[in-house]
């Protein structure tokens, strides 16, 4: 799976600089800068051309344990006055603790080998991070799309890829932005542990799992709330602090690193408005959009699951996020600096918003996997009170609780699935019951899916749907009996990612002729054909009963109650007649 590779500790311009005749030949004892002396660090100055900061460094005994900590201000307060010479001794010091270290090497099918720094290595080899293999990417689609099999793991690793790459291109066309290495490794460990606080099967912890169980809770838990705990979890457990501080990171770095992976929410960066990060200052905004990105939401999140979710899902992927990487550019907009993009690319934005819909309706919702995320969150919600976890000082937790106890919650993963199928234990009876209907295929049925506008369909109006057509089916002839319990209705937002608005709204372009100058681009700017409305709710409703007599009557009923609302006909269903073509 992954190999190591010795990085040079040159750079080009240090092999250009190696050619002048007066500059001495540079050998360090070690391969590690962290364990240069005081000499091989002037050696590195003399191959770089600043052998005039020889003395300096001397007298200042600096040695490559302080290099990680020399960033532009600091370079000034230990002498170097002229800013040319603070920026341009800044950035070769920042060259060589990007580039001169021991990677390892990850074989990944969507972005091929993956070299990773050996801070982001230290983290990925523990407990809490090696959890994530046990962690369906895509939760229950496993059980409707059989080569979904891929995992949060590798999911992870593909993001920090991707952040270093972003971060990195910005770092490299616009040293202006003073992106150090500390910004850096910083990015790429929140790409990294940004979806450490996913439960079991993904999402439908955190969506339906919780919110059923954990009514105590002040507000909606998200798993971004998990992952910032657990990462504190992850270096305190590990003894990890002194290894970041090793490469240069402070306390400072870790609250950066927790604002970057639950993601910060869109703030008015006016004049007057307070910054309200502080991990980073203002300045450095634009570092904030690469993970999670809440203005746009375009990031390398998203660039990942696109591709690998596809790949895995044999469903085509048309959207190239190296085209975005590769024009990507941060430009000053209202006293902010954002990430812009070329004016030529617009087109794939769009290309990737559709991407998002495609997935979210042939997939993520499909109806089966969300027969089948409902049945597990069933049984799961059942053996909650019964199964128990062991936790800090020895305290038990149960599923719904381990979220507040960190080493109960490495435990926790989708491994509770078999844990409840094969239990002897009574009290799972029922829970293991539905669970083996999922095994054997004996779900729910599909009775129809309809189409509401975004924020029509209301909590009193499911239950009206339920029951008025419980009500209607059991008052046919004969003996059909059906209550409201007996059916789900799950009301999904379908949209672009910003509710009911265009979220290329939100995005500002620049142009070849002006990269500095940032616009935005309307839709009828791009092309004549994009959509209009950019947000609907998908209205699915489920029959616990499976009984042919029994749905085929609840299917009538819903479309009947469809009709009364003027919503769409239902689809799904084989004994509806579809609306005449006109």
């Amino acid at each position: 799976m992954s190999s190591k590779r010795q990085r040079s500790c040159t750079s080009d311009g240090a092999a250009a600089g190696s050619s002048t005749a007066k500059r001495r030949a540079f050998s360090p004892k070690k391969s590690n800068f962290l364990e240069w002396s005081v000499d091989d660090v002037c050696g590195f100055l003399w191959m770089q051309g600043l052998e005039q900061f020889e003395k300096l460094f001397r007298d200042k005994n600096i040695s490559g344990t302080t290099l990680p900590k020399l960033t532009v201000d600091e370079l000034e307060n230990i002498g170097v006055r002229d800013q040319g010479n603070r920026i341009n001794l800044f950035r070769c010091i920042n060259d060589l603790l990007q580039w001169c270290f021991e990677t390892k090497v990850f074989n990944d099918p969507i972005h091929g080998h993956i070299e990773m720094h050996p801070l982001l290595v230290r983290i990925i080899d523990t407990p809490q991070f090696q959890r994530l293999r046990f962690i369906k990417q895509l939760g229950g689609a496993y059980f409707v799309y059989p080569g979904a099999s891929h995992n949060r793991f590798e999911h992870s690793i593909g993001v920090a890829h991707l952040a270093g790459k972003l971060v990195k291109v910005l770092a490299r066309h616009q040293p202006e932005l003073q992106v150090d290495h500390r910004d850096i490794l910083c990015v790429q460990i929140a790409g990294l542990c940004h979806d450490l606080g996913h439960g079991p099967f993904s999402h439908l912890f955190d969506r339906n799992f919780i919110s059923k169980t954990r009514g105590d809770l002040e507000q909606q838990w998200k798993h971004e709330d998990a992952s910032v705990k657990m990462f504190d979890h992850l270096i305190s457990s590990n003894s990890l602090k002194v290894v970041l501080e090793t490469y240069g990171l402070v306390s400072q770095d870790v609250t950066f690193i927790k604002e970057l992976i639950r993601g910060p929410e869109v703030c008015n960066d006016s004049e007057d408005s307070k910054w309200p990060y502080e991990g980073r200052p203002q300045e450095k905004r634009f570092l904030y959009e690469i993970v999670a990105n809440k203005r746009t939401g375009i990031d390398v999140d998203k660039w990942d699951y696109f591709a690998r979710d596809s790949y895995y899902l044999g469903i085509r992927n048309n959207f190239d996020y190296q085209r975005i990487l590769k024009y990507s550019r941060v430009c000053e907009v209202d006293n902010m600096k954002i990430i812009c993009t070329r004016d030529k690319v617009a087109g794939d934005l769009y290309n990737m918003f559709y991407t998002r819909n495609i997935l979210h309706r042939r997939a993520y919702q499909h109806k089966v996997v969300n027969i089948i995320e409902s049945m597990i969150t069933e049984a799961m919600v059942l053996a909650d009170p019964h199964i128990l976890i062991s936790g800090s000082g020895g305290n038990q937790y149960t599923m719904s609780t381990a979220i507040d106890d960190m080493e109960a919650y490495t435990k926790l993963t989708d491994s509770i699935f078999e844990q409840i199928l094969n239990s002897s234990e009574p009290e799972l009876e029922q829970a293991q019951k539905i669970l083996n209907h999922i095994i054997n295929r004996r779900l729910y049925k599909c009775i129809g899916q309809t189409q509401a506008e975004e924020q029509r369909m209301h909590e009193e109006e499911i239950d009206d749907l339920k029951t008025k057509v419980a009500a209607a089916v059991s008052s046919e002839p004969g003996n059909i009996q059906l209550e409201a319990e007996d059916l789900i209705v799950n009301v999904i937002p379908m949209n672009y990612g910003m509710k009911e608005k265009n979220p290329i709204n939100n995005v500002r372009f620049y142009c070849k002729n002006n990269p500095d100058k940032a616009f935005p681009i309307r839709s009828k700017q791009v092309s004549q054909m994009l959509p209009d409305k950019f947000s609907e709710q998908l209205i699915q409703v489920y029959c616990k009963k499976t009984n042919e007599e029994t749905v085929q009557a609840a299917r009538r009923h819903f479309a009947q109650w469809c009709r009364t609302r003027k919503l769409p006909e239902p689809w799904d269903s084989d004994d509806i007649d579809p609306a005449p073509v006109l």
